[in-house]
């Protein structure tokens, strides 16, 4: 009896989109705010219907997330740690002029109830933080690119780097998180994972592998995209938008100040003819943005 034929080896997603070259700015999550809770694991798939979390603190914080626009995430400090008897919580507004963060600690999950119902909850913290995804449970890229790169960084910066559950975009791992400020990397390598949050720390952004700031629109993230590399202006609080207005059929005209430069996209729809996640069972579609016109002032005078 002659045995079945071993069933294909399915590509993983994240080097699928490496291999079809998948543009990724505009790609950050929608976030305005972030909530950060200390939890070893493990991680559930989705971690506030699981990892035996407290219920009431779980609805707690979805309540939260739907209300301020936020993102709950677990973090982990990066390698094999004993559970502290205190764990850390952070609270971050990511919105433009508004970048804080908040801290504090809490013993009993029970706990963040109160403190997520209190915008003034705990301490100002100074940052930067550094969040990796590095969720196993939620898409396998994750783990096996992320946690070299978490690993990575938390040699240079171990009090700033943290292990993260899903971030978004699975495809683009190894994923990074540059918080107050919610810009959103995809596809950095572990070798690069410390200079760039190192840059971040001194107010500049990496030259590659921005998918986008959370808090803008998919639109404004890729326009601010193009103004960088026009503009050469990687500062963090360089180009700050002003306008994004449609123009019909897909066209958009995106205004920045400091430096002034104005970007024209094409928002196109596009079928990937593939699964975007390890675990997707039907093939996805993808946003994408096509660079139209730039009219930039001359790059030498661009704010760095």
């Amino acid at each position: 009896m002659t045995a079945p034929a071993p069933e294909p080896q399915r590509v993983r997603c994240a080097d699928a989109a490496e291999a079809a070259g998948d543009l990724m700015e505009g790609s950050a999550p929608p976030a305005d705010h972030w909530f950060l809770v200390e939890h070893q694991g493990p991680w559930d798939r989705y971690v506030l219907t699981g990892s035996g979390f407290d219920r009431a603190a779980a609805g707690a914080l979805d309540r939260w997330a739907r209300e301020w626009v936020g993102r709950v995430l677990f973090v982990r400090r990066p390698g094999r740690q004993v559970r502290p008897a205190q764990r850390r919580w952070y609270r971050v507004d990511g919105r433009p002029g508004h970048e804080s963060v908040r801290t504090g600690l809490f013993t009993a999950e029970a706990e963040l109830v109160d403190v997520v119902a209190d915008p003034a909850a705990g301490v100002t913290d100074d940052g930067p933080l550094i969040l990796v995804c590095a969720h196993g449970r939620h898409d396998q890229c994750c783990a096996i690119r992320g946690r070299p790169l978490a690993a990575a960084v938390a040699a240079e910066l171990p009090d700033h780097t943290w292990e993260s559950s899903h971030v978004g975009g699975c495809r683009f791992a190894a994923a990074m998180v540059l918080l107050p400020h919610g810009v959103v990397l995809g596809d950095v390598a572990a070798v690069d994972g410390p200079k760039i949050a190192t840059r971040y720390a001194a107010g500049q952004l990496p030259e590659a592998g921005v998918r986008g700031r959370a808090s803008l629109s998919p639109v404004v993230q890729a326009a601010q995209h193009h103004a960088r590399i026009a503009t050469g202006a990687y500062g963090v609080d360089a180009l700050r938008p002003v306008d994004a207005s449609p123009d019909g059929a897909g066209i958009w005209h995106v205004r920045f100040a400091a430096p002034d430069v104005t970007i024209v996209l094409r928002e196109r729809r596009v079928d990937a003819g593939r699964g975007l996640t390890c675990a997707a069972t039907a093939p996805g579609w993808m946003r994408v943005f096509d660079l139209l016109d730039v009219a930039a002032p001359d790059r030498a005078a661009a704010t760095h």
